[in-house]
């Protein structure tokens, strides 16, 4: 079974005996009650993850010996996930198996049959919700590089980032092209639209399509945008070398 993974500030350098302390300190101790010998690995959530082994206990504080580091590159193609706004928990939902799939960004959109609306302090406190959630699903997924969580996107912004993707993609049940049978570029920005539950409006598939953007269909199931987009994830990343 592979170490479990704690979130730590890690430096440039990271060598000899490295202190977890705080929440994640906490956690180590009390709730996965680590031991000293037991392996664990220390990532800073960027790419870099130190594997260590436990030396000391103390309360809520955890050191750890530094036995190597390991660096993660950045990854290619980079794959971005617009996420329209699920309503309730099927929201943490998506970003948690997004997160786990081994998604690179998730953007959240207000699309136009979105039922969820995020304005001001609401939408500030969902927002950082999705980060809290991405967060613990890299973790929990043993990644070294979490899934960033960006800003929540306008159909105009999601019209941009398409524009400038290497591979553009929106998911509709209606499309005649399969996502299995697409070649996924070897670097650059593969952007996938999942649009809500009502689906996406002829406006915003008029806007995508001018942005390049082409439609493509998992399959015959037709599934929740929760999970539609971590299934559509798996088949981009499948055909690729970072799942290779």
């Amino acid at each position: 079974m592979t170490a479990p993974v704690f979130v730590a500030p890690l430096p440039a350098e990271p060598a000899g005996e490295l202190l977890l302390e705080g929440p994640e300190g906490r956690h180590a101790a009390r709730v996965r009650r680590v031991e000293p010998g037991e392996r664990v690995d220390l990532v800073d959530g960027r790419g870099t993850r130190a594997r260590c082994r436990v030396t000391v206990v103390d309360g809520d504080r955890v050191r750890c010996a530094v036995e190597e580091v390991e660096r993660e590159p950045a990854p290619a193609p980079r794959v971005v996930v617009v996420q329209a706004l699920p309503k309730g928990e099927r929201a943490e939902l998506a970003v948690e198996v997004l997160s786990e799939v081994g998604v690179d960004v998730v953007v959240p959109w207000q699309a136009e049959r979105s039922v969820v609306q995020w304005r001001g302090e609401r939408g500030a406190k969902a927002l950082e919700k999705w980060r809290a959630t991405a967060r613990e699903a890299g973790k929990q997924a043993r990644r070294a590089r979490f899934a960033e969580v960006a800003e929540a996107a306008t159909t105009r912004e999601v019209a941009d980032l398409l524009r400038g993707a290497a591979l553009p993609l929106v998911l509709g049940e209606e499309a005649a092209e399969p996502l299995a049978g697409v070649e996924v570029p070897a670097t650059g920005d593969v952007v996938l639209v999942v649009g809500p539950e009502g689906g996406v409006s002829g406006a915003e598939l008029a806007a995508f399509a001018a942005a390049g953007a082409r439609a493509v269909r998992l399959g015959p199931s037709v599934l929740r945008t929760s999970t539609a987009g971590a299934v559509a994830a798996g088949v981009v990343l499948a055909r690729t070398t970072r799942w290779s």
